[in-house]
């Protein structure tokens, strides 16, 4: 069985592929629609995350989601996350919300059980 391509790996080989998607992108999603004042960055990627793991979009909540710890989201928020979206759009859309943050909490238990380090 072939081994999937990160997400960020295939995203760039389609933006390669289709350069007025890319454009799009890059100057209507990025450079305007994630610039509005109304909401912050840090939020905005919380409001993605929701919809796209609520769609079943695992793999791009996944990059999300990194993106967003990355960016100050607590491991305790992508909980509670994951808790909203089970309740608010089912328990399947739940358990995928739980399967894109997975790798993120499972590091977190990780590095928390390393001898040696701090909770």
């Amino acid at each position: 069985m072939k081994e999937m391509e990160p997400f960020s790996e295939v995203a760039a080989r389609v933006y390669s592929a289709e350069p007025q998607l890319k454009r799009k992108r890059e100057q209507v999603l990025l450079g305007d629609v994630w610039e509005q004042p109304e909401m912050s960055y840090r939020d905005r990627i919380l409001v993605t995350c929701t919809i796209l793991a609520t769609l079943g979009r695992i793999d791009e909540a996944r990059a999300w989601m990194t993106r967003g710890v990355e960016s100050g989201i607590t491991l305790d928020e992508l909980r509670g996350l994951v808790m909203q979206i089970t309740f608010y759009a089912g328990w399947p859309a739940g358990l995928g919300a739980g399967r894109a943050a997975l790798a993120l909490l499972e590091g977190a238990q990780e590095h928390n059980a390393a001898p040696g380090t701090q909770t």
